[in-house]
Formats: structure tokens, sequence, C-alpha cells
């Protein structure tokens, strides 16, 4: 990162300096900084911005909606945000509901890879920009803003051969605490964590049940999952908050310093405080607050462009943090 800011530093510098050495007619044919100023102003201001997150009143789905409520608000924008509070139905009719009042942009948390391929598609026939945000639709769009979840998976897999696998002294044994089956998160999560395990026949997935993103079932399972084998070496959960529920079936069996508990999603405070609590061992942390303004730059960047939606196939993958008992208390999480 230091290398590319100096180079950034040393192109700016040649710039300028060849910037000084055009003739005055050569330089009256730049835009001028008031130019780019409303040229950026008159793309972005008054544009009506849909969001549809499968659910509000959670740290990924606020923290998203904050950050894009107060840049929108700052740029005469408006957000028209729709709550379907985890029904499939709800949110099927507000995307419908939202296509037929034509906002510029519709920004979607997609529940699973199908479930609005179709309203997508007419969203971008309709002349609507259609951003995903997080988890992706079979029905790719103009832009995709979220993790990597094939590869934070692999992380996370190759730490648990390590901590599980050959040599260890430990059993081997792997719990898989999924979200919804059919999430993007989740299939992309199984493909990179299987890719390690399958090099690796001293893993024994004992278990791989998909919990439905809820703490409470996540922590039904597990505790089903340890009564089956009390010598579990490590569980590996689709969402950080999910997973919370499996780690406390863990401590509450008395096995937390046997069995790991691996997880990833958003960084909100009180991710890094089950870390430090011991209830999630290690966490692939993407900052949701930065997606949220991701989320935004590339909005802005697709009303700039003026091209007809579709006509681009953007993606903004987020970098990642491994928070650990070591570096938890070292700002990672936000309040």
């Amino acid at each position: 990162m230091r290398n590319r800011k100096v180079c950034s530093v040393v192109a700016l510098a040649c710039l300028m300096a060849g910037l000084a050495s055009l003739p005055a007619s050569a330089d009256s044919k730049l835009k001028s900084s008031d130019e780019l100023y409303n040229s950026y102003t008159s793309a972005t201001k008054g544009k009506r911005i849909a969001w549809v997150p499968q659910a509000l009143g959670l740290p990924l789905t606020d923290g998203w909606t904050k950050e894009m409520k107060g840049e929108a608000s700052d740029l005469g924008m408006e957000l028209i945000v729709r709550d379907p509070n985890w029904s499939t139905a709800a949110m099927t009719q507000a995307v419908t509901a939202l296509i037929a009042e034509k906002p510029d942009v519709l920004v979607v948390h997609n529940p699973n890879v199908q479930l609005l391929a179709r309203q997508l598609k007419q969203a971008q026939d309709a002349g609507i920009y259609v951003v995903q945000l997080n988890m992706v639709s079979n029905q790719k769009t103009d832009a995709f803003v979220g993790g990597d979840w094939k590869n934070l998976a692999r992380g996370m897999a190759e730490d648990i051969v390590k901590t599980c696998g050959k040599d260890s002294g430990k059993s081997g044994k792997v719990a898989i605490i999924q979200g919804e089956l059919t999430s993007d998160v989740s299939i992309l999560e199984m493909e990179g964590a299987k890719e390690v395990f399958s090099q690796h026949p001293e893993i024994k997935i004992v278990s791989d049940q998909a919990a439905m993103w809820d703490p409470n079932k996540a922590r039904e399972i597990t505790a089903a999952v340890l009564q089956q084998n009390p010598d579990l070496c490590a569980i590996l959960g689709h969402w950080g908050p999910m997973t919370m529920g499996a780690g406390q079936a863990v401590k509450a069996a008395g096995l937390s310093d046997k069995v790991s508990t691996y997880s990833t999603g958003e960084n909100p405070q009180m991710i890094c405080d089950a870390v430090k609590d011991g209830i999630l061992t290690k966490y692939w942390s993407v900052d949701n607050e930065k997606q949220g303004r991701d989320a935004m730059l590339t909005i802005k960047y697709l009303l700039q462009m003026k091209q007809p939606p579709g006509t681009f196939k953007l993606a903004a993958y987020s970098p990642f943090e491994v928070i650990t008992r070591d570096n938890a208390g070292d700002g990672l999480c936000w309040r």
C-alpha cells in the first residue's frame, strides 16, 4: 500500500509538471475544476436510489444503510428503503413495486441466487441500474459489491487444517454451519472450504447443516453435534452473528479450549468482543461500513458513465482482516 501511495504522488508530480509546461491554448482545453464538479453533481443530484436489504435491524444492513443514507443526503440524492424483514415474499413484492416506480438505481441484498433473478433483469430492461450487495444472484447486473467469500473460506479451511489436521493430535472432526443453502455466500464458502479439505483426508466433516442465519438455530445444531461428537475439533460458520450462537454452545459445554470456532462477515464491536471472550476463535472480517461507501462510489460511477443499464458488469471485492484474540482490541471493529 505504501508503494502504491508513493507511485501516486510521483505520478501526480509528473502530471503537474507536464501541465505547467503546456501552452495556454492546450491548457484552455482542459476542464476546469468547476466544470468537473458540475459534471459530477449534475449526474448525481436528484437521483433516486432504492435499497432492499434482507432485513434491517442488523449490524450488517444498518451499517450499509447508514453509509448510503449519509452520502446520498450530502449529494442531494434520495435513498428509498424497503424492509422485507426476512420475508422472501415481501422482498419480491417490494422489488417489483420499486421497478414500477422507476428509481435511477436499485440496490439489493439477495437472500439466494434465484429469488430475484427475474426482477433484476426486469429492472435493467426498465432502464434502472442494479447493484447487488454482498450476495450475488444468478442474474448478473451492473455491479456487485461484497466479500470474496470463496477465498475467505479457503483461509478459514487452511487454518482449520493446521489446527485439526495431520500431526495436530486432534480428531480432525469439523462441523459446518451454513446460512441458507442456496445463498451465494454459502455456495462459495462451501466451494472454497471443500477445495482445501479435499486435499486433507484426515479432516472429517461430521455435520453440515443450515441455520438460516439464526444464532439460536446455530446454537441448537452445535449442542446436538457436540453430544454426538465430544471430540469435535472445529466449527466453520458462514456468518459471524449466526456463528456466535455456535460458539455459545461450545462455551456452555465447557469445550472452548478444545473446539475452535471460525467465521466471517461484518465487523461491529460485538464481533471483536466475541473473539476476546472466546466465543469465536478467529474471524475473517470485512468492513461493512466501507462496503456501504463502495456501493455509493459504484453508483456514482454508473451514473456518471451514462451508459444504458446492462452495459457493464462491475465488481468491487472487499479487503479483509483476520481478527484474533491478540488483535481484537486494535480498532478492527466499529462501534
